[in-house]
């Protein structure tokens, strides 16, 4: 893998996990980190280890609850107007719920946590990330997006809900996202492509309710370890090898074909229309 000297990332789901992994090791290569968080204790935590490492860069982060529209704009905002460029965004944090709740902005959490997010925070980062082209958008999908489709008329889950469902729908959502904003950025030196990890022993679902989070547990003693979830993701990072692929979904470090619903390239126009309105960007 080339040094990252001088290179700016922002990711999201840093604090554990896979995105701590990638984090540390993205550091190690010399690149700056620039962290979104929301647990403060945590984002403590996995700065000082960053900053720690030998010759660590001026490490940076910013809070915001992802749930919420106006904070995702608002920290897009800050980091912008404080980062003269960014060459990597890293859209990590997700999670699975047991129930269906709403934000505050009367969304889904599934939607506004592991999709919406995404898009607020690319899209408010978009003119840094196309100044600083050469530059990556790197998305933690699922190979969960293959049980799920998308019904327009009920994208927040109202009729019927079912945690594992909702969080396949995101995931969908996320590879629907990555393929249009790869065709919307064609041309602009930034590719933009998602990953399936593989089920790993991190927090994910810890926080899924009283059903799904026992068995969530139980599955992990045959989870694999985050560092070996987190390579796909160090590889589409910083790998000469990806540097020329946009739109597309990998798994074990390898271009692979996704579910037939995430090929769908007018569901993938359709999500972003309805995104944009959502979130209110023109």
């Amino acid at each position: 893998m080339p040094p990252l000297d001088g290179k700016v990332c922002v990711i999201t789901g840093a604090t554990s996990g896979i995105g701590r992994v990638a984090a540390m090791r993205l550091a190690q290569m010399g690149a700056r980190l620039v962290l979104v968080a929301r647990n403060p204790a945590r984002a403590g935590e996995t700065l000082a280890r960053l900053r720690a490492q030998e010759g660590a860069a001026a490490h940076r982060v910013h809070f915001a609850d992802l749930s919420r529209i106006a904070e995702m704009k608002r920290v897009a905002a800050e980091i912008a107007a404080a980062e003269p460029r960014i060459d990597l965004l890293i859209n990590n944090a997700g999670a699975l719920f047991g129930s269906r709740r709403l934000t505050e902005d009367g969304l889904e959490r599934s939607f506004a946590v592991n999709h919406l997010a995404y898009f607020v925070l690319t899209l408010g980062l978009r003119e840094r990330l196309r100044a600083s082209a050469p530059a990556r958008v790197v998305n933690t999908a699922s190979t969960m997006h293959r049980v799920a489709w998308l019904d327009f008329d009920d994208l927040q889950y109202a009729r019927f809900y079912n945690g594992v469902f909702a969080y396949g729908r995101s995931k969908l959502a996320n590879v629907l996202f990555t393929r249009e904003l790869a065709r919307r950025w064609a041309g602009t030196g930034v590719t933009v492509n998602c990953f399936h990890p593989g089920f790993t022993r991190t927090r994910f679902g810890n926080q899924s309710g009283l059903f799904w989070a026992p068995l969530m547990f139980i599955g992990k003693a045959f989870a694999i370890p985050p560092t070996w979830g987190a390579k796909t993701l160090i590889h589409l990072a910083t790998s000469p090898e990806a540097a020329d692929t946009t739109g597309g979904y990998f798994v074990r470090c390898r271009l692979a074909r996704p579910g037939r619903a995430a090929q769908d390239d007018e569901a993938a126009r359709r999500l972003w229309d309805e995104s944009a309105r959502i979130a209110g960007i023109a």
